[in-house]
């Protein structure tokens, strides 16, 4: 009788660590198996929280199918004690092990608020804005020039401002000067420490930047000259051959007189070639842009247009009375125009002129270019009629 107790008791307890088996390959292979959800989600994570309150807020969402297979995964791989507060982009179909990596791996939050800082041409902006996980894109909450004489601060700024969670982004648009940068820096409380002189002019890659809180001013500075040193190398190791300089210096100049004549892409090159031609004919440049550096020194914009005084009067920058370039950049160029001022197009243009469509109308002789002003004097003057 004892024997067959023990018998069957043994049978039992094999039976329950098959059960115990199965149940657990069955928990790993839940946990490990693609999750239910169907589009993405951005998973705010408060700091203080735990795995039982977010397996708790991703079961409500449609994230996981047994939140308590969630938590005891996270326990199992010792995840638990590594969970980060942000906000995080968590992908449809994300497997349950998959979310413990996205909440526990640290770094950024990769969704949720951002509050992103831009340096423009003719104005300084602040814009808080919010990525949708589903199309992956950024959707405007509310922006505002802080340097404005009636500015006023959103209540969402503020809000947004407070949050642990929230990113911060610097955008410098292509074409603005070091001296619009360093001045519109000051401007964003986000950032901290003095700047005791402007870099060179043309050495800030126009380009987004993420910080944080506290982020030094000089620190930032010194990332966005380094991140210009980069492309300036690259495109002088791939330029074109017989250019008319000789420096890296010279090719900036000319890359940043491209950037403020065009904002066309598919014009760069042509410009530069414009310029290019000119200078290898020992034309003067007579580009008005490098007159009105000149009268700013970079600092704010002209904001009329300009005499004929002014275009006459000699400064070291005003292509119309130097030969030659001028000695510094007038503007930080971009990416695209340091390429188009090294790879120009192959073109027989020595002019050109706006033609009415945000373009430029292009000529080989004068007389086809008086021809082009002339239909542009009249399209100002139709314009100036309505």
């Amino acid at each position: 009788m004892w024997r067959s107790v023990a018998s069957n008791a043994l049978t039992l307890f094999i039976v329950v660590l098959i059960a115990a088996g199965g149940l657990i390959g069955w928990g790993k292979l839940q946990y490990s198996a693609q999750g239910p959800l169907s589009d993405p989600i951005c998973l705010r994570v408060e700091r203080g929280s735990n795995m039982a309150r977010v397996s708790d807020d991703l079961a409500s969402r449609g994230a996981v199918s047994n939140p308590r297979i969630f938590r005891i995964g996270a326990d199992y791989t010792d995840r638990s004690a590594s969970l980060k507060a942000g906000s995080f982009l968590v992908p449809a179909g994300s497997s349950m092990q998959q979310i413990v990596d996205i909440v526990t791996r640290g770094g950024q939050s990769t969704c949720g608020t951002e509050i992103v800082y831009r340096i423009g041409i003719n104005r300084l902006g602040v814009q808080v804005r919010e990525l949708d996980p589903v199309s992956n894109r950024f959707v405007e909450l509310v922006s505002f020039d802080p340097n404005a004489e009636d500015a006023v601060v959103p209540p969402e700024y503020t809000e947004m401002r407070g949050r642990e969670d929230t990113r911060y982004r610097i955008a410098l648009a292509e074409g603005v000067t070091s001296w619009q940068i360093v001045d519109g820096l000051k401007n964003f409380d986000v950032l901290t420490g003095d700047v005791p002189a402007v870099p060179p002019e043309g050495r800030l890659a126009p380009d987004s930047y993420e910080v944080s809180v506290g982020h030094h001013r000089g620190d930032l500075l010194a990332e966005m000259e380094g991140r210009q040193n980069v492309r300036l190398e690259e495109a002088w190791r791939n330029r074109a051959e017989g250019l008319p300089f000789d420096t890296v210096e010279e090719a900036l100049i000319m890359a940043s007189i491209v950037e403020k004549e065009t904002g066309l892409a598919e014009e760069r090159r042509k410009v530069a070639s414009v310029f290019i031609n000119r200078l290898s004919q020992s034309m003067r440049l007579q580009t008005d842009p490098t007159v009105i550096y000149g009268i700013t020194k970079g600092q704010g914009i002209l904001g009329r247009g300009l005499r004929q005084s002014e275009l006459r009067r000699e400064t070291p920058w005003n292509t119309y009375v130097i030969d030659g370039l001028p000695p510094t950049p007038i503007a930080n160029p971009g990416k695209a125009a340091i390429e188009a001022a090294l790879n120009p197009e192959t073109t027989p243009f020595l002019f050109f002129v706006a033609d009415g469509t945000g373009g430029h109308a292009f000529a080989e002789t004068l007389s086809e270019h008086n021809e082009n002003v002339a239909k542009w004097r009249a399209i100002e003057a139709e314009r100036a009629n309505e």
